[in-house]
């Protein structure tokens, strides 16, 4: 175990047992630079947590008298956990070390009980406390009630409409191959529906993210369902996984994301997966993924907008559909301020990507806040989607409106995160500065 003292050589090679430095060290394909690269921030995240230990050792009223050291400390080894997790999946247990140890220290000193602690460090209880109950088995979604709440209490919101769970429906948006079929279906429903009633439908091909069933199934049919603000009727991006052409085992995830006015202009936004199961009968039943026990994930790590712009792989929707794509798009842009209603305090989270200006190149510059922020698409901030973010900076679509060469954006990409994740002391990145009071951001006007 890490112990409070100055690790020896034993004591240190415990501590890079216990982060799984090893274990990362001899993967296939990780070369002698990545080692390095890996050895180096990994080890730091251990010595950074047992240095401020020694520092005070157990007793909380050493802690509490002299803060600021054991803050800086645990700021520095939380961040540099987060963006390594960030660049590498491998480094998860790590992180979730790093926040358990945090939020014990947190916990076993009642630090949020400290007047005088929290008042000074307002943002570092609030980020550990969320990330904290985040880590609890009951919260996967992240948010502050359980899941099971959550589900109860917003099922009238995320539930899928029932002329999309009809037997030949479900039939037919099974396979790439009976694709035709389904949107026919959705066509005659069309049909006897109003002008601004009606559903907005098309198939495409995502460039970033599989299905929770299936990582590598990519394929997509989009069904967006109207609302009613004035009745408070929920507006429903229903997108069922397709399972690719030949393939024999299928794609289970359906998803849905809706979209609420909310008060002050917001707009709530809630979630659901559901998976379908296949009987050897040939009959589709579908149910939530987290009633049948298949676990949840983080939302807000990938939703921060709420309901997210759909970008296509280029060639992937038919050319007739093509004006549908942009006109969900547009819809999108509707959903100003999103918010998670009463489950989740985004501004908890802090200042995101891009809250600092960055000249990239003699006449340009950029800051991803400018859109960004709480009070239009919402924050980039921790936790965040490295496959989400980077496809979006690297595949054209962020910074909207920049013309950068592949080389341009690859860069800007490095330099976003670096300047986001920074812990060094002369020049600390938008995150550590938050944590500790010094934020340089605007991202929360």
């Amino acid at each position: 175990m890490i112990t409070g003292e100055t690790p020896g050589p034993r004591k240190l090679l415990t501590a890079l047992r216990v982060f799984a430095i090893e274990a990362l060290m001899i993967q296939p394909g990780f070369s002698r630079a990545a080692r390095a690269f890996g050895f180096f921030k990994l080890a730091t995240v251990a010595l950074l947590i047992s240095a401020t230990a020694t520092a005070f050792g157990s007793p909380c009223d050493s802690l509490k008298g002299k803060p600021d050291v054991w803050v800086d400390g645990q700021v520095n080894a939380l961040v540099l956990a987060a963006h390594t997790w960030f660049e590498r999946d491998s480094a998860e247990r790590a992180y979730n070390l790093v926040i358990d140890r945090i939020a014990s220290t947190v916990k076993k000193c009642a630090l949020a009980d400290d007047n005088n602690f929290r008042d000074r460090y307002p943002q570092f209880l609030d980020l550990v406390n969320t990330l904290a109950l985040a880590r609890r088995p009951d919260h996967e979604l992240g948010f502050t009630v359980t899941d099971e709440t959550y589900f109860a209490e917003t099922r009238q919101y995320v539930e899928i409409p029932a002329f999309l769970l009809t037997p030949a429906f479900l039939r037919t948006v099974t396979r790439y191959e009976t694709l035709p079929q389904a949107k026919a279906m959705l066509r005659q429903i069309n049909a006897a529906r109003s002008a601004a009633d009606q559903l907005i439908f098309f198939s495409y091909e995502s460039r970033h993210l599989g299905t929770p069933d299936n990582p590598n199934s990519f394929r997509r049919l989009l069904v967006v369902v109207p609302g009613n603000a004035d009745q408070r009727i929920p507006e429903k991006w229903v997108q069922f996984g397709i399972t690719d052409p030949g393939v024999r085992v299928r794609t289970r995830n359906v998803s849905v994301v809706s979209a609420v006015p909310g008060p002050d202009s917001t707009t709530n936004v809630y979630f659901k997966d559901y998976f379908r199961t296949y009987e050897r009968t040939g009959a589709i039943t579908i149910k939530g993924r987290w009633e049948l026990g298949e676990g949840d994930d983080n939302c807000a790590s990938c939703h921060k907008s709420g309901i997210l712009p759909i970008f296509p792989v280029a060639g992937s929707v038919i050319r007739d559909e093509l004006p549908l794509v942009e006109k969900v798009n547009e819809r999108f842009l509707n959903y100003a301020r999103p918010r998670f209603d009463k489950y989740l305090d985004a501004t908890k989270l802090g200042p995101g990507l891009g809250s600092n200006v960055l000249q990239i190149s003699s006449n340009q510059s950029v800051q991803c806040s400018e859109c960004h922020h709480p009070n239009k698409l919402g924050s980039l901030n921790w936790p965040m989607d490295r496959t989400i973010i980077s496809s979006y900076i690297k595949g054209g679509q962020m910074p909207y409106g920049f013309q950068l060469t592949s080389i341009e954006r690859a860069r800007l990409y490095r330099r976003l995160v670096q300047d986001y994740f920074a812990i060094d002391e002369a020049k600390p990145g938008i995150l550590k500065s938050w944590l500790l009071g010094k934020s340089r951001s605007s991202a929360s006007r």
